[in-house]
């Protein structure tokens, strides 16, 4: 495939010119991208008076670019290494000086970070970096993206981590190997204690120039070296690491090693003096390496596979002692896979993070799935263009030209091109975790966000995409990783077959699956249907759903039973029962049916929670108060209308909420109604149930009847009918891409949002700037300016407070639901405290 549709530019972010102190490339210039799709990556800051320079470590979340976090690392040396743990919340970097930092989120904020813990080979440059295993592995069957059980198509593999804890609890730590051929391991005890121990990768040290490592399943380390010359072999070793008496205890090995075939190929022999990249396929495929040699101009890339081969026995010593059961014996050996031909100089390499499951390393399978992104590795070159090989055969998948990198036609315009300096190209590269998204930073420090299409360039036809994303929609669900880097690809008239295809394939899942799923997939439809006009409104019910759901586990979970020895379900499944059971549209005769002894709470618990309690009454009215005009332009909350488990949840609330009014009053929700004597709690109960009763059973809808709607309609003469508080759009960057056109940003400036095409239709429901704020989880009202310091979710746009105001057990026990995520999954991040 040409250029044509595989790669395009989302967007660029480059450094704002200043006078006296700019962010210029560090060299090395290293960057990472993690699970959460936060990206970190390195620059030099160059102050023109004191003739210094300070290296910086810069996070962004990829959702808001602008709002860059930018940290002088302390690091006296450059910093060589970054490296994400696998839940993406803490950043390892290591530097020149041999000094390693661990950098962890300071109170759960994407952009605050503070160095924790760290060691150090004192003067000893760092080459290569990792967090050890921690035993988690899954394997994605490609070939089974069409089964409907997501247990055959994301699969646990048997994967040991590095080194476990008693009862076998992974321990935390990471390793280094250092320019002199040391490897370092340092393992977090529990107790925040950082046990370090330093041994030589083998009894003869030499230099270390490029190194990777990567894991065994049994629980080994593996680490691959080469000195930086195509004439000296690339070095492999296998490390095992121990806890003794309390110490650490490495233990090394060496396992065979490999020459470049372009060293030993007669014609080519001198051609590429230098290796310049090693890289392991996969963090968790010690027996596949991909080599990387070059001259002044060119380079050729190599895989290789580590094979068990029998090895001939000559017929003289079989006759001394015969082989038994006719097996010869096994030997480990490197074979080659692939090479490439000569390529232009590569500038950088990206590895998938994708542990796609090839069952057969033989290269025919590469044809079956070859349109398969998570297949491909990136690599860049120095004209500024990046091409996309398999990862495995190495043949070109697709191709982006970056804007110095147009072919040349003739010779002439070759040399010109070299004789006029060096061209803008990629330094440092990074694939995102579904491997739809490229990341990179090249030789002026610029960012550079490339898509990476599903089809990778070959024309598809639609539902083939759409399986493509939503197979790893589906991986993203299982894993919990964010899937940012999927919505790049969604096009507005895919979001209603993707929403509808994802409800299915959840449907399909086992109950307890389902369970532990349900509230990550309403977050996953909220993200889809905020990409297109015609679903806009549902984002609103998706987030009040979420809010519903954790709710309504908040409160049934401080009902406590009467009796310790009490049957084995708990007073909330026992009042979801009868609520279930008993369909009488009078609130107090399914309240006596309840034991009204275990829904005892202390009075302040109860006034504490009367602003989520307020809410849960405020909604309930709004959308009894919508029925009569679901026939209208569709308006936030109409899919509850028709959301039989969801109305079930507010019929139980409101139950739960009629027993703990009679114990202390004030903690009711508050309506203005029109008459004094108006039990307005019984009147919508009422209501509620007839609706409720509708839709109960999802394969049996009917339309509510004409007397519910006659009485629905006299609702806004009878109570005072209350605005709801929704989201507001988010201000992200995700939406402004659809139109496929280059977006240029800056770091350190957000962007204009005039011209949302999305929120013209939406203002009547968002409150304008100037008007109150609200905090949108503890439903408190913080003021048109508010005082206090607030974050934001990165995704949903969701506002609360950074600190409580409140004590009570009851609130911690709500605020701890979203310490550290939204409850859609976003990170948080800090807001200005004029974000006003």
């Amino acid at each position: 495939p040409g250029a044509g549709g595989a790669m395009d530019l989302a967007y660029v972010c480059e450094w704002e010119k200043k006078p006296k102190s700019n962010h210029c490339p560090s060299i090395p210039l290293v960057c990472a991208w993690s699970c959460r799709n936060l990206i970190a990556f390195t620059t030099d800051l160059k102050n023109e008076e004191e003739k210094d320079l300070t290296h910086m470590v810069h996070i962004i979340d990829t959702e808001h670019p602008w709002d860059v976090y930018s940290v002088n690392s302390g690091h006296a040396e450059v910093i060589t290494c970054l490296e994400w743990d696998q839940s993406g919340s803490r950043l390892l970097s290591a530097d020149a000086d041999g000094h390693i930092k661990c950098w962890s989120m300071t109170d759960h904020l994407a952009n605050s970070w503070e160095n924790t813990v760290g060691s150090m080979v004192e003067g000893d440059p760092v080459v290569a970096l990792s967090w050890l295993h921690n035993g988690v592995k899954l394997a994605l069957h490609v070939e089974k993206s069409g089964a409907s059980n997501f247990g055959e198509k994301f699969s646990r593999v048997k994967f040991s981590p590095s080194l476990t804890l008693f009862g076998g609890k992974p321990m935390e730590g990471w390793i280094a190997v250092t320019i002199s051929g040391l490897v370092t391991v340092s393992l977090l005890k529990p107790n925040g204690q950082v046990l370090t121990s330093t041994e030589s990768l083998c009894r003869l040290r030499c230099r270390v120039a490029l190194a990777d490592v990567a894991f065994t399943g049994g629980g080994n380390i593996v680490v691959a070296t080469s000195d930086g010359s195509s004439t000296s072999p690339v070095q492999f070793y296998k490390v095992c690491v121990s806890v003794v008496n309390e110490k650490c205890k490495i233990d090394t090995e060496i396992l065979p090693s490999l020459f470049m075939r372009c060293t030993t190929d007669p014609a080519r022999k001198d051609k590429y003096p230098a290796i310049t990249h090693l890289k392991f396929l996969a963090r968790d495929m010690s027996e596949q390496v991909l080599l990387c040699a070059s001259n002044q101009n060119s380079s050729i890339v190599e895989c290789w596979s580590l094979r068990k081969e029998g090895l001939p026995v000559n017929n003289i010593f079989q006759q001394i002692s015969p082989v038994v059961g006719d097996k010869p014996p096994m030997i480990l050996k490197w074979r080659i896979l692939s090479a490439t031909n000569d390529l232009d100089r590569v500038s950088a390499v990206a590895l998938p993070k994708l542990p796609i499951s090839l069952t057969n390393t033989d290269l025919k399978v590469a044809n079956d799935t070859k349109f398969f992104p998570g297949l491909g590795l990136a690599l860049a070159f120095h004209d500024g263009s990046v091409h996309i090989v398999h990862r495995l055969s190495l043949q070109m998948m697709a191709v982006f030209y970056g804007s110095s990198s147009q072919r040349p036609v003739d010779e002439q315009t070759i040399k010109r091109q070299r004789t006029a300096g060096p061209l803008v190209h990629f330094k440092a590269m990074q694939l995102s975790w579904t491997s739809l998204a490229l990341a990179g930073v090249d030789n002026h420090g610029k960012l550079s966000m490339l898509r990476i299409s599903p089809s990778m360039g070959h024309v598809l036809d639609m539902n083939m995409s759409l399986r493509h994303l939503l197979f790893l929609l589906e991986y993203c669900m299982v894993t919990g990783y964010d899937w940012w880097d999927i919505l790049l690809h969604v096009q507005p008239n895919m979001v209603q077959n993707l929403v509808e295809k994802l409800h299915e394939e959840y449907m399909r899942q086992n109950a307890a699956l389902q369970q532990v799923l349900s509230t990550r997939i309403v977050a996953m439809k909220a993200s889809l249907c905020k990409l297109s006009s015609s679903t806009i409104a549902r984002v609103c019910d998706y987030h009040a759903k979420l809010f519903l759901i954790a709710i309504s586990c908040t409160l049934k979970s401080l009902l406590r039973p009467h009796f310790l020895n009490t049957p084995d379900k708990s007073p909330g499944d026992r009042l979801t029962e009868i609520c279930s059971k008993i369909t009488d549209i009078d609130i107090d005769k399914v309240m006596i049916n309840l034991k009204t002894e275990e829904f005892v709470l202390e009075m302040t618990t109860l006034q504490s929670l009367q602003q989520l309690i307020q809410w849960v009454g405020d909604f309930v009215l709004y959308l009894l108060a919508s029925l009569p005009n679901q026939g209208s332009p569709v308006r936030p909350g109409h899919s509850f209308l028709r959301d039989g488990a969801a109305l079930g949840m507010f019929r139980e609330l409101m139950v739960v909420i009629r027993i703990w009014g009679l114990l202390k009053p004030s903690c009711l929700p508050v309506y203005t109604a029109t008459s004094d004597t108006q039990d307005s709690m019984s009147l919508l109960f009422r209501l509620l149930t007839k609706l409720w009763l509708c839709c109960r059973e999802e394969n049996h809808i009917t339309e509510p009847d004409d007397t519910l709607i006659d009485e629905c309609c006299l609702l806004p003469s009878q109570l005072l009918i209350p605005n709801i508080d929704w989201l507001p759009i988010n201000d992200g960057i995700i939406s402004k891409l659809q139109n496929k056109q280059l977006v240029r940003l800056q770091f350190g400036k957000a962007p204009g949002l005039v011209g949302h095409t999305l929120s013209s239709q939406f203002d009547a429901f968002v409150r304008a700037p100037g008007q109150p704020k609200i905090d949108h989880l503890r439903r408190l009202h913080l003021g048109a300016y508010p005082t206090e310091e607030c974050k934001s979710c990165t995704r949903c746009g969701c506002v609360t407070m950074l600190k409580s105001p409140n004590k009570v057990t009851a609130v911690k026990q709500w605020e701890q639901r979203w310490i550290k995520n939204c409850l859609c999954g976003g990170l948080w991040r800090r807001m200005p405290l004029s974000y006003s």
